[in-house]
């Protein structure tokens, strides 16, 4: 049995709801809480392992900690992303960089060690730890574009997530059209979805001077919160979305 769900519509309203919680939860205990991005780093990287360790072992798929797990990236991608682009002073590009190899080379590990990079049915331990690693690399990359399209690039938060809305547009309408290797699509998709809820987040914490919606990122982290405990309570009711269905 597969221990990850469907790859809906749904699945990626959930994903994009869990980057957005990632970056203003990351941002509020790094930032508003003042614990630094080293600090908060190392606590959000025991959660993940926790929670990931807790998936692996797993006998099969259990909605709130699949998700559960996608959250403790997104959050932890979002500290080592600001730890590497201000704390070590490599700037979004030179982070972005960086990843991107990492990124790279995760994959074809991946690809040389078990043979084949998978994304809607993951049932052997091997393979989901490849995926959870592939998908911390994911979102950490995510969070050095989206910062950097927010606050290098000139778009704006506004702006920002409109191109990589446009460009998740673009990747739905190769994955429809033509025979783009489908493996491939979903992990560009699911790298470009952690920079629109890198924007998103920031579009609504950040202050009216910085061109945000100034909500502070307790109540923000609040609200998405309890969007995305309603989403995946609503998706997988009764079974539904539950993993085993290909994409």
């Amino acid at each position: 049995m597969s221990k990850v769900p469907q790859i809906t519509l749904a699945f990626w309203v959930l994903k994009i709801l869990a980057t957005t919680l990632g970056e203003t939860g990351g941002d509020l205990v790094s930032m508003t809480l003042g614990l630094g991005y080293a600090a908060a780093t190392g606590l959000f990287f025991a959660v993940f392992l926790a929670l990931a360790s807790g998936q692996v072992l797993a006998r099969r798929f259990y909605p709130f900690l699949y998700w559960g797990v996608v959250l403790a990236t997104t959050t932890v991608g979002t500290t080592i992303s600001d730890f590497l682009d201000r704390t070590a002073g490599l700037g979004y590009l030179g982070g972005a960089a960086v990843l991107s190899a990492t990124l790279a080379a995760v994959l074809a590990a991946w690809r040389l060690t078990l043979g084949a990079i998978a994304s809607d049915h993951i049932s052997d331990r091997r393979h989901e730890s490849f995926y959870w690693l592939t998908i911390l690399v994911s979102n950490t990359l995510g969070t050095a574009l989206g910062d950097f399209l927010a606050d290098d690039s000139g778009l704006g938060y506004g702006g920002g997530a409109l191109l990589i809305g446009a460009l998740i547009a673009a990747v739905a309408g190769a994955h429809r059209f033509t025979r783009l290797p489908k493996t491939l699509l979903f992990w560009v998709a699911f790298v470009l979805t952690r920079p629109l809820g890198a924007t998103v987040g920031d579009l609504l914490t950040k202050p009216h001077a910085k061109g945000g919606l100034d909500l502070g990122t307790i109540p923000a982290s609040a609200l998405i919160a309890l969007a995305v405990v309603v989403g995946v309570t609503v998706v997988y009711r009764g079974g539904r979305g539950a993993a085993g269905a290909s994409a």
